[in-house]
């Protein structure tokens, strides 16, 4: 593969830079507006629902690899990876999900609310606030687990990570619209670098078009 710097000087139209951003920052101040009736009740539930804070604060892989803050709504209890341990020590079947999927269908780290707001995918609201501040956009890659990149097994970002990495991570993309969980995490890490090649102002307005009503209906969501 090229070394990260020839691929991020990929040939797009000069003011896609500009109009993405302008979307953006649009979209993401236009939801916020429209929804923010949404965000109080979700933070209500939360609190009421389980110990804990509202909002899930970790650190995410960003454009050049760079570490960046993303926000979600908590849909985890608080001894989260004790729980997933010892549910994929005693039971083979979910750990072979979890190695193809590094997700799962019934996980146990989730809070009744939780699993809601992931079915629906409004545990991913708070992210808009990460467009606004730049570290984001609408439509990108995933943004990856540092660990995926840094830690010490073989993960397929490693191998696609010049081209992942060459885009700011979105809150939704490609695999998003193309199966979303039900791909295995190499799919969707494959998928997340096709989005180097076909990124286009119209190609990202056809991404959250399609978005819409996959939300509405939770296809493919845990």
């Amino acid at each position: 593969m090229p070394p990260m710097e020839a691929v991020i000087e990929k040939n797009t139209h000069p003011f896609y830079p500009f109009f993405k951003r302008l979307f953006d920052l649009a979209f993401s101040t236009t939801f916020i507006t429209i929804f923010s009736p949404v965000y109080l009740a979700l933070a209500l539930l939360i609190k009421l629902g389980s110990k804990g804070p509202i909002f899930y604060i970790g650190k995410r892989l960003g454009k050049g690899g760079k570490h960046v803050t993303i926000y979600k709504f908590r849909t985890m209890y608080l001894d989260a990876e004790e729980r997933l341990e010892e549910m994929l020590k005693n039971n083979p079947k979910m750990r072979e999900e979890w190695e193809v999927y590094q997700k799962l269908q019934d996980d146990p780290r989730c809070t009744p609310i939780g699993k809601f707001l992931r079915k629906t995918s409004l545990d991913e609201f708070p992210q808009f606030l990460n467009v606004i501040k730049g570290d984001l956009s609408v439509v990108g890659p995933r943004p990856h687990y540092i660990e995926e990149l840094e830690g010490e097994r073989n993960s397929p970002l490693k191998k696609y990570a010049q081209f992942v990495l060459s885009v700011k991570p979105g809150i939704t993309g490609l695999w998003q619209i193309s199966g979303r969980n039900h791909l295995s995490y190499e799919d969707r890490v494959e998928l997340d670098s096709l989005y180097y090649k076909k990124q286009s102002f119209f190609y990202d307005l056809m991404v959250v078009l399609k978005t819409i009503p996959l939300v509405l209906i939770s296809r493919g969501a845990v």
